[in-house]
């Protein structure tokens, strides 16, 4: 047991008075993720990436075209569309914002929005 830390590390989170963030030791496995050349490689990288999703708005919209590459029956063809896509997430993961809770004695709005693509908020 440890007492009176200022954060800790759980479950791939850094946990602090602050808020939540990405573990840093994940990101860095984000960072060294070379690009896909298989089906397997794209699916072991979104399940990465998805882990972290509420860290990344509009995750499934800028998912998309590699998510388009996991379906049955689908030729695998990595273009300018899945390569955009593929840094945009390791990008957007490494520089993820840390997660705060709202001041309950403030007042406060929630958004969210859907498309055919995906949910948000």
């Amino acid at each position: 047991c440890e007492f009176w830390m200022k954060e800790i590390s759980f479950l791939g989170h850094v946990i602090s008075s602050e808020g939540i963030a990405v573990d840093p030791v994940k990101v860095d496995a984000v960072l060294q993720w070379s690009t896909p050349e298989s089906v397997a490689e794209i699916r072991s990288f979104l399940e990465l990436a998805g882990y972290y999703r509420r860290f990344v708005e509009g995750f499934s919209k800028l998912a998309m075209p590699l998510t388009q590459l996991t379906r049955k029956n689908q030729a695998f063809v990595w273009d300018k569309n899945c390569e955009e896509s593929f840094h945009e997430l390791k990008k957007r993961l490494t520089t993820a914002p840390v997660l705060t809770l709202p001041d309950a004695k403030e007042p406060f709005v929630v958004y969210c929005d859907a498309s055919k693509m995906g949910l948000g908020g």
